[in-house]
């Protein structure tokens, strides 16, 4: 196969930041891509109603013109969130899901939830009226190993939470584990999961091995050989409760490579590139569009786009830069390792 029609994609996992990187990376996704689950995570976060509304509109501003791009609003949950303000944001369609970060999980969460109980009245409202809880699945608690937190997560919170709220639906977002994925294969009420491009192509090694790899950084960190593989299989089944959530995740270059570095990996840029790889790899080119295009509005109860993009795979490699310029700093694109063939036209 030499080109592949599919319905214009969205990610349902998406980081824009805001001022001038935002500015700087929003172009990578409004070409393609015709919505996106955007992530609340700014400083200060995006924590009510009125804070999504602006930062929508702040988004839209920074849209190229003749580029046609839909910003799906989320909330930060907090323990000190109203559950009102999110019913009416919900209802008149400004915000499509609440985001939970355990505190301390990843970049600027340490405002995220501390105590799970204390936002029981906000996820009782949300299991009431249908909207779903988009979920940062690892615990902070300094004991568990990083490697171990999403299967610790499952254990001690996820599955609680499910069987104390059975009709919340809750996506698992950047699922890294093949725990992750057997989960969610084996709870088909409510429960959905979103997997990352990098996290597809990359395992550990591309972070430890002959030297510590910043631009492969990420949270959650990617995990073994193993694990990589389960997430292949179940992006790859046409299993309509995996969808693409790529948490691209600009950082400038000063704020990632240095002796704290930030974590997170850009790949708004080259995603459809390489997710064509991936599904070819796998000889599963027939069910890339269900996996970027029809699974996600299907979860969140949208219509699927109308338009079309075409992908095409040439003779020569497509040339990418190694990194975008903003008004916040440059920006490391995602290298995968091997030459990408394929391309959107």
């Amino acid at each position: 196969m030499q080109e592949l029609v599919i319905r214009r994609p969205d990610d349902w996992h998406l980081h824009l930041r805001d001022g001038g990187m935002l500015r700087g990376v929003i172009a990578d996704t409004s070409r393609h891509f015709a919505r996106a689950i955007i992530m609340p995570n700014l400083v200060p976060p995006v924590v009510t109603s009125a804070d999504a509304a602006a930062y929508r509109e702040r988004i839209l501003a920074a849209v190229p013109r003749g580029h046609r791009f839909e910003p799906l609003m989320t909330l930060y949950l907090t323990e000190g969130t109203d559950p009102d303000d999110v019913e009416t944001g919900f209802r008149n369609g400004l915000v499509k899901a609440v985001k939970l970060y355990p505190a301390g999980a990843t970049t600027n969460s340490h405002s995220g939830v501390r105590d799970i109980t204390k936002v029981m009245p906000v996820l009782e409202r949300m299991a009431e009226i249908g909207m779903p809880l988009c979920v940062h699945g690892e615990v902070t608690t300094p004991e568990v190993d990083i490697f171990d937190r999403e299967a610790v997560f499952i254990e001690t919170v996820l599955d609680p939470l499910r069987r104390r709220l059975p009709d919340l639906r809750i996506t698992m977002e950047h699922v890294t584990t093949k725990d992750g994925i057997d989960y969610i294969k084996e709870h088909a009420a409510n429960l959905a999961g979103s997997i990352t491009t990098h996290h597809l192509i990359i395992n550990r090694n591309a972070i430890l091995v002959g030297g510590i790899k910043p631009h492969y950084y990420c949270l959650p960190v990617a995990k073994r050989e193993t694990h990589r593989l389960a997430l292949r299989a179940a992006t790859v089944s046409g299993d309509v409760r995996f969808f693409l959530g790529t948490d691209s995740a600009p950082h400038a270059d000063p704020l990632k490579e240095c002796a704290c570095g930030c974590a997170g990996i850009y790949t708004s840029i080259n995603t459809l590139s390489c997710l064509a790889h991936v599904f070819e790899e796998e000889g599963a080119l027939d069910r890339l569009e269900a996996f970027t295009s029809l699974n996600g509005p299907a979860w969140y109860g949208l219509p699927v786009n109308e338009d079309t993009i075409t992908l095409r795979r040439g003779d020569e490699p497509v040339r990418y830069p190694a990194k975008i310029e903003t008004e916040a700093g440059p920006v490391t694109v995602f290298d995968p390792m091997f030459p990408l063939y394929w391309a959107v036209v």
